[in-house]
């Protein structure tokens, strides 16, 4: 994030609501196919979720008897892989359980999207009401202050080593913006991209148009303070030391996995544009690494159509890949990303401009309108701009 930007004075964001309207250009797809890309399963829903949570319990139950065992090489290996497979929890799987996507019951989404958020130290309402604005006005920053662009794609040393083993100030600073929201308090900070956006000048913002959410993260704040607070204690008293490594510390190790793909989303891309084909990437992924990111390597289908369930996003690639441009690899996309970066250093106002194939209709830069493009199916339009039960507009949310 730039100096000019961290110190910049906002509008309010009860103003930006009012008068920013974003016409967005999506790749067309007819109605009915739409409407089955759309649809949500219990059953699809269970078995990711279950899957992700068999393997975090696996991976836990292993690290335990490593522990009271005393097989500390064994302790240690899996201790690591639990951190990499629990760190997709918080921001991955809650965000798609935020979008209500996943199953076709809604108390499913609930219910797995606070179990999720529990071990992740996951403030799900501060998440609902920010990232409502990210969909609706993606990197455009009067309206998104989740992602804000230049955003750095580090290779720090100190960063890489914490991301490799434990992130010791990404935990402080979690942990010091859970306090902050328990308390009601918000820092000076304005946006913290893809870490939670927590007690921030931009959750600040938020809770003024969203004040009853807003309360409903504050009561969420301190029963995470609660609950991770008696795992400590009952921890101490009974000695059971891998309980708390787990349960409460799991989440900040080995972050790597995780930080390598999330970072693809939007760095080195463009804002203020009403085309998701160049401010938002999408990257290959192999398999396994796709079922715990739950499938958001194909964001910018995700966020074209965020009414698709995470399952679906495959087939709808499909179904549009003639207008999207070529997925990078993950190598590809930090090269990318890099390149784009140490550029901005010498060229601060410089963006990436993501080719399009020639099969694909032309980029949208602007919202008016390209000759040429046949107008959507009637009703895909309003179909396309859903994102689910994430938006928090009539303030219904409650812990």
């Amino acid at each position: 994030m730039t100096t000019a930007t961290a110190t910049r004075t906002w509008e309010p964001l009860s103003e930006v609501r009012k008068r920013l309207r974003v016409k967005w250009y999506r790749s067309p797809i007819d109605k009915p196919t739409l409407w089955e890309l759309m649809e949500r399963s219990d059953r699809k829903g269970l078995t990711h979720a279950l899957g992700h949570l068999g393997l975090i319990v696996a991976l836990g139950a292993l690290t335990a008897v490593a522990f009271e065992q005393g097989w500390w090489a064994v302790f240690g290996v899996a201790l690591w892989f639990y951190g990499a497979v629990i760190a997709f929890l918080p921001g991955l799987a809650t965000h798609e359980l935020a979008h209500g996507t996943v199953f076709r019951t809604p108390a499913l989404n609930r219910f797995f999207m606070r179990l999720f958020s529990v071990p992740g130290w996951w403030n799900y309402n501060e998440y609902r009401m920010s990232h409502t604005y990210h969909h609706r006005y993606t990197l455009f920053p009067d309206g998104d202050r989740e992602v804000l662009l230049p955003k750095e794609p580090s290779l720090h040393p100190l960063l890489l080593l914490e991301m490799c083993s434990v992130n010791v100030r990404g935990m402080f600073r979690l942990l010091r913006s859970v306090v902050l929201t328990a308390l009601g308090r918000f820092d000076v900070q304005t946006a913290s991209s893809h870490s939670g956006v927590h007690a921030t000048q931009w959750t600040a913002a938020l809770s003024e148009v969203h004040p009853e959410t807003y309360r409903a993260a504050v009561r969420w704040a301190r029963f995470l303070l609660l609950f991770h607070g008696a795992v400590i204690v009952l921890s101490i008293a009974f000695q059971l030391w891998w309980l708390m490594i787990l349960v409460s510390g799991g989440v900040f190790v080995a972050n790597v996995w995780k930080y390598s793909l999330g970072q693809t989303q939007h760095a080195g891309l463009r804002d203020n544009v009403p085309d998701f084909r160049l401010c938002v990437r999408t990257v290959k992924a192999d398999p396994l690494s796709s079922f715990l990111y739950w499938h958001m390597e194909r964001h910018i289908e995700h966020h074209m159509y965020a009414g698709v369930p995470c399952y679906n996003l495959k087939r709808l690639s499909r179904e549009i890949a003639d207008d999207l441009p070529e997925r990078r690899s993950v190598l590809g996309a930090w090269r990318e990303m890099r390149g784009a970066w140490l550029r901005q250093l010498r060229e601060p106002g410089y963006q990436f401009d993501t080719p399009l194939p020639a099969t694909a209709r032309p980029a949208m830069t602007s919202e008016v309108a390209v000759v040429g493009l046949p107008a959507p199916p009637e009703g895909t339009a309003d179909m396309a701009a859903s994102i689910g039960a994430l938006d928090p507009e009539e303030d219904r949310v409650r812990v």
